[in-house]
């Protein structure tokens, strides 16, 4: 394949947004939940590189979008919260890619959606922020694989949703951005070994619905996302060493709920979203040893809300969305 462009690939077999798509340690990609015309989904379904296919698996036992799906060491995959279309949830399930089955594991002590969810080092996986009918929630919740439960760990210091987490090389997790209710250019950092949450520098833009990548040099990538100004094109750095963030070069286009691929070269492509004139099928790659975007080959469809994983070959997946009509195509970079 070449690897500046696109290529069609299997469609799913059903239309969705705001699913998530998790590698399996089996090297097929698990897409669960999402958003179509008929309301919440509890549909799953696996996407097999070497046939370009996509066949169901078990549902989950519960409808559900705007979750969370983390890989565990165990190889089982971590669903946790969202919203079914009418209640938002504390509920999380198991999937087992051995059995192809979903199990009920522990609820989350606070129901919440368009929360974040980061795999510690030590297995165990730390749910942050997010929001419910309830209001904003600054408890964060620790899932432990090894008891199925989750326990109240620190307070974040801000009210957050729709922000964007990453885990530093050092081990500690580091959130930024989000609504609460302003949108925010707030940052802070988790650290395990104390379960405490220290506000770091703020970034230099606020953003909601951006992403966020570590590089190969350790740094942290921000990218996009709204502000109270509109999308934006803006881009900066965090670096662990100093604390601080800085800015870096502009994408070529505003966006929102665009998608973030580390590529085995390093790179960072982002594909997608949308800006104030629709949805985009625009990509472009941020090449840190330069700090600067090139504009690469367009996606054969425009789409936002859609999900992204790269599989074990390199090669980027890219699947669903929405661009006025939910989608369940799917294609290749």
């Amino acid at each position: 394949m070449n690897i500046l462009g696109w290529s069609t690939t299997g469609s799913m077999n059903v239309a969705r947004r705001f699913h998530s798509a998790t590698v399996l340690q089996n090297g097929k990609v698990l897409v669960v939940g999402g958003y179509n015309s008929g309301g919440a989904l509890n549909s799953a379904e696996l996407y097999d590189f070497s046939t370009g296919m996509w066949t169901y698996t078990g549902n989950m036992h519960t409808n559900r979008y705007w979750h969370t799906a983390s890989l565990l060491a165990n190889g089982k995959v971590l669903v946790a919260g969202g919203q079914d279309g009418v209640n938002d949830l504390n509920t999380a399930e198991l999937y087992d890619p051995s059995t192809g089955t979903w199990t009920l594991t522990g609820n989350l002590i606070h129901s919440r959606l368009r929360h974040t969810a980061s795999v510690l080092a030590n297995g165990k996986v730390i749910a942050a922020g997010g929001f419910s009918g309830s209001g904003y929630t600054l408890i964060t919740d620790l899932y432990d694989p090894s008891t199925g439960l989750w326990t109240a760990s620190g307070n974040i210091n801000s009210n957050r949703e729709s922000h964007a987490a990453s885990v530093l090389g050092n081990g500690k997790v580091l959130i930024h951005g989000g609504q609460g209710p302003v949108y925010l250019d707030t940052a802070e950092l988790y650290d395990a070994a104390t379960g405490i949450w220290t506000s770091i520098a703020s970034m230099n833009s606020m953003r909601e619905f951006q992403s966020s990548s570590v590089l190969i040099n350790g740094k942290v990538l921000a990218v996009g996302g709204t502000s109270l100004y509109g999308r934006v094109c803006t881009a900066e750095l965090f670096d662990s060493s100093t604390g601080l963030w800085t800015l870096t070069g502009n994408m070529s286009y505003t966006r929102e709920y665009q998608t973030a691929s580390t590529l085995q070269n390093g790179k960072i492509l982002i594909a997608g979203g949308d800006d104030v004139n629709g949805y985009l099928n625009t990509a472009e790659l941020y090449d840190p040893s330069t700090g600067l975007w090139t504009i690469t080959g367009n996606m054969t469809s425009a789409r936002s809300y859609h999900a992204a994983a790269v599989l074990s070959n390199g090669v980027v997946l890219v699947c669903g969305g929405y661009n006025g009509a939910y989608l369940n195509a799917a294609e290749l970079y």
